[in-house]
């Protein structure tokens, strides 16, 4: 998989694909993340890349022509499946649409500051917009580290144990269920003697059926939700 990621503050992402899984994973060649300066697509001199917003108003708005620029020069050099723009009012992230993304080859993420991009950069160049939350970073990059995580680790040999994501929250539409290790006995605080006996079959039944409590304690939302889909 390769990953373009545009911002006018590349700095943000440094240590997010410095470190553990994200650099392991492009260590082996598994994914190619490449995080690329707006302000290289400046034609000023101050290397500015933002404006005032017609109409007035606070705050600054990215420029459509830096941002066309960067994509374009992208797109001279691969076919790209997506070009997601991380942003606000965009589709709230779940499981189910990192698993998708991570089927895909080639993705562009445009990271969001200021007041956000030239709305025609939306119009004419983004074919995807995702949030990650309702609430408002000071930009995009942050957001775009989370997604680009939540993709990376689902691919083939990135993870040392290739099950261990099949097991994580939201799949399935199900929160995680609860997990231990040593010691066995803590001040007291046993682990349940089901994890310690040895029997898959009845190991996997007690995991399921605390992750089903688990989620209808939490988010029961996610239940009814699988309930509307097991009806269809």
């Amino acid at each position: 998989m390769h990953i373009d990621i545009i911002t006018c503050l590349p700095e943000l992402l440094e240590s997010p694909f410095g470190h553990s899984i994200l650099q392991r994973a492009q260590a082996k060649g598994l994914v190619e993340v490449v995080v690329h300066n707006l302000r290289d697509y400046s034609s000023s001199k101050q290397r500015s890349v933002d404006d005032y917003a017609y109409g007035g108003g606070a705050g600054m708005v990215l420029q459509i022509e830096p941002i066309a620029r960067c994509i374009e020069h992208l797109q001279e050099q691969r076919t790209y499946d997506e070009i997601i723009y991380m942003t606000p009012d965009g589709a709230r992230l779940e499981q189910g649409m990192a698993n998708a993304l991570s089927l895909k080859k080639n993705l562009i993420i445009l990271c969001g500051h200021y007041k956000g991009v030239d709305e025609r950069v939306r119009e004419k160049y983004i074919t995807k917009e995702i949030s990650i939350g309702d609430y408002v970073l000071s930009g995009g990059e942050l957001a775009a580290a989370v997604l680009a995580d939540s993709i990376i680790r689902l691919l083939p040999g990135v993870l040392n144990d290739e099950t261990s994501a099949l097991s994580d929250s939201f799949q399935d539409n199900l929160l995680a269920p609860p997990v231990y290790s040593r010691p066995a006995d803590f001040q007291g605080m046993k682990v349940p003697d089901v994890l310690l006996s040895g029997h898959a079959g009845k190991i996997e039944e007690w995991r399921h059926q605390k992750a089903l409590e688990r989620t209808a304690h939490r988010r029961p939302d996610l239940l009814k939700g699988s309930e509307g889909e097991n009806e269809k």
